[in-house]
């Protein structure tokens, strides 16, 4: 979460006649995140929702039908409204579509949450005066490149920023957020294990979808998903009663599923 928070952060603009950054998004602006449904995604939207300088146009992109319905039923519009954002969920849009939003004005803050060129390519295309594009996805390729327009950088003082981790601050911050019951990172959840899960977890995690995986280091559990907890819980009482307690907190993992687990699951060893 820190990481998000220190995107957030990092993203700056400016103003005519001077040379100084103001740090952090436009406030009241129009954002877009696109990608924007992953675990890094989901966060992205509750913070953006949720911390004291939010948006006034929030726009999720995404090319995953399932992950964007999951995505609006954990974030909803109304949820949004109150906080005085319009949330927009969109799947595949065109760069006419996510112009139109803003009446052509453009958008103050837009992440990349994917290392695919053309949507660099889109993020950039859609930028507003002064606009801030963010490139949060970590590439794995170190030639990865995309073009920009530097007429735009040039005539309309387009910039890049960009993030790899948080700092102390921005932990401290997520901390206090989620102790005050404002940001919920249990949405990136989305598997649960034990200790000797660990390892065929690590290697096969590229073809292992969902989102974030949690594990107990002090108890005996096969990588599960949370989805699998109502199939499992028909042969085995310990996900039959997990299955209840996520269903019960809109299929969100919570402190009432660790603890039950950790009173009932199997331990991983003898520590003595």
């Amino acid at each position: 979460m820190s990481c998000i928070v220190g995107g957030f952060h990092v993203n700056y603009h400016t103003k005519p006649g001077s040379y100084e950054h103001i740090m952090g998004i436009a406030e009241g602006g129009n954002m877009a995140l696109m990608a924007g449904v992953g675990p890094m995604g989901l966060g992205a939207i509750d913070y953006a929702l949720h911390n004291s300088r939010r948006p006034s146009l929030l726009v999720v992109t995404d090319i995953d039908a399932a992950r964007l319905a999951r995505a609006a039923s954990l974030y909803t519009v109304e949820e949004a409204a109150k906080n005085g954002v319009k949330l927009v969920y969109l799947n595949g849009p065109t760069t006419e579509e996510l112009m139109s939003l803003t009446d052509g004005k453009g958008y103050n803050d837009v992440y990349v949450y994917a290392p695919v060129a053309p949507l660099i390519e889109q993020a950039d295309a859609i930028l507003a005066f002064d606009g801030c594009l963010n490139f949060f996805a970590g590439p794995t390729d170190p030639a990865f490149s995309a073009k920009l327009n530097f007429y735009e950088v040039h005539y309309s003082a387009r910039h890049i920023a960009g993030n790899s981790g948080g700092n102390t601050a921005d932990m401290m911050e997520s901390l206090e957020l989620m102790a005050a019951g404002k940001i919920d990172p249990s949405a990136m959840i989305t598997h649960i294990g034990g200790l000797d899960a660990v390892i065929d977890t690590t290697l096969n995690l590229p073809s292992i979808p969902g989102g974030k995986k949690l594990i107990y280091n002090q108890i005996s559990m096969p990588l599960t998903a949370i989805i699998d907890f109502e199939k499992l819980g028909e042969t085995d009482a310990l996900y039959k009663k997990l299955a209840g307690l996520t269903a019960a907190n809109n299929g969100l993992w919570n402190a009432e599923c660790e603890k039950y687990l950790l009173e009932h699951a199997k331990p991983i060893g003898d520590y003595k």
